[in-house]
């Protein structure tokens, strides 16, 4: 007989480790709310079309993707920023500005498996639209780094990367490139970190031999690494469009700086993002050891929700990976172990102490604790073993002799004391037993 396996890249979650997936999850969700955030979802199925020409080539090249039933061309959803744009667009006059939204979903990209990367994999998303200047920006870095911190993560464990491809624009230009040299020099940044000087090869082949002096002037902007370097290099470029994305990179820095953030965020002009439809500041975050690859990224879109059907709307997001962000909890020893433990365990004689236990079973679980007895008539030996297995706290115990005198006995399998309580009282008993911690 064929035995089945999961498919290649894809994960199944068991209990244990569901419990350390929701504990991720339920805190990325209490840091969103924090910040004022709202939570949406969305489809997991899309239009093909919603992701051609708007994710960038590498994307739609990994794309989970195929006709329907209908005939309709479709794919899985790689990523949310081409979705949330549409559900905004589509609402984007009856939302009240600043529109902050997050989410928590599944995304599906058919590439190479590696160390953090899946072919499904889950995302925190979150997005301002409706904000033009950068204290969107500001906004979403402080809670990138809380949403990291919020897990026992410091500024030892990972860092932010802060760039700006309107400058990398303005700079280009500056040097005499036109849009599409431009274009074709930040996907040669972009994978220059990766590939050294052969990330130039493509720039090469279609627009023919690289100028030295744009060369040189190219590595050095690359290599741009604080503030003050920043200023310097800019110093002797009399065009106004920099001066005044020096000024944003300062109110940014500042910003950032006076929440007590800076020692998480560092200017690196090496960071481009590959994705076609960024615009503006771009931002990664990267753990300090250098072990994983990028623990979460996002930036500046403003056209994008124009470009799916919607207004003219500002916007910035970023995502963080499950998987690779779980690795380096995993790493830091700051993933929690997880006890799939009840609260109380019944342990019941026969047929007519069952019948009486169901009640307070019942009850007890109606009050919000969790319960758990024998599904079958067994011994009470075998029966108090399993209560000291479980791991609960409490165990509930129905005997003839005390179901007959209209009690129950509580056994605080810890301190190994007992006390024998009326049925009515086993919910307040139990209640305050677990009130006093």
């Amino acid at each position: 007989m064929a035995t089945f396996q999961t498919l290649p890249g894809f994960r199944e979650f068991y209990p244990e480790d569901l419990a350390r997936r929701n504990h991720v999850f339920r805190s990325w969700r209490q840091t969103a709310s924090r910040f004022g955030f709202s939570e949406y979802d969305a489809p997991v199925l899309e239009p093909l079309e919603l992701y051609k020409a708007k994710s960038g080539d590498e994307i739609e090249g990994q794309l989970f993707s195929f006709t329907d039933k209908g005939g309709r061309e479709v794919a899985l959803r790689p990523e949310m920023t081409p979705t949330v744009c549409r559900l905004v667009g589509a609402r984007a006059n009856a939302l009240k500005r600043p529109i902050k939204w997050f989410s928590i979903a599944e995304f599906f990209r058919y590439e190479r498996m590696q160390k953090g990367r899946g072919r499904c994999f889950y995302q925190f998303n979150a997005d301002i639209f409706g904000e033009p200047g950068c204290e969107a920006e500001i906004e979403l870095i402080a809670l990138l780094v809380q949403c990291l911190c919020a897990f026992g993560l410091t500024e030892q464990d990972f860092y932010v990367r802060l760039s700006d491809r309107n400058l990398w624009f303005y700079y280009l230009e500056s040097l005499g490139l036109d849009e599409p040299r431009v274009r074709a020099m930040l996907s040669a940044v972009d994978r220059h970190e990766k590939y050294g000087d052969a990330a130039f090869e493509p720039y090469i082949k279609e627009f023919g031999p690289l100028d030295e002096t744009v060369k040189s002037r190219v590595l050095g902007f690359l290599g741009v690494k604080s503030l003050a370097a920043l200023e310097q290099v800019l110093a002797s470029q009399p065009d106004s469009r920099l001066a005044a994305r020096l000024a944003d990179w300062r109110r940014v820095l500042e910003a950032l700086d006076a929440m007590g953030l800076a020692g998480y965020v560092e200017v690196d002009l090496g960071v481009v993002r590959g994705l076609a439809y960024y615009t503006g500041f771009v931002f990664e975050a990267f753990d300090r050891k250098g072990d994983l690859r990028a623990l979460a990224g996002g930036g500046r879109y403003d056209d994008l929700v124009q470009k799916l059907g919607g207004p003219a709307l500002p916007a910035v997001g970023f995502a963080i990976g499950d998987m690779t962000f779980s690795l380096l909890l995993e790493q830091r020893g700051l993933m929690p172990k997880y006890i799939d433990a009840p609260d109380v365990y019944c342990v019941i004689g026969g047929a007519n102490e069952r019948r009486a236990a169901y009640r307070e079973i019942h009850a007890l679980r109606a009050a919000g604790f969790r319960v758990d007895y024998p599904l079958r008539e067994t011994a009470f030996g075998k029966q108090f073993k399993a209560a000291a297995e479980s791991g609960a706290k409490l165990a509930l115990i129905f005997g003839s002799d005390e179901v007959a005198r209209g009690a129950a006995k509580i056994r605080d399998l810890t301190q190994r004391t007992e006390t024998e309580v009326p049925r009515e009282q086993v919910v307040a008993h139990v209640r305050d037993f677990f009130s006093a911690g």
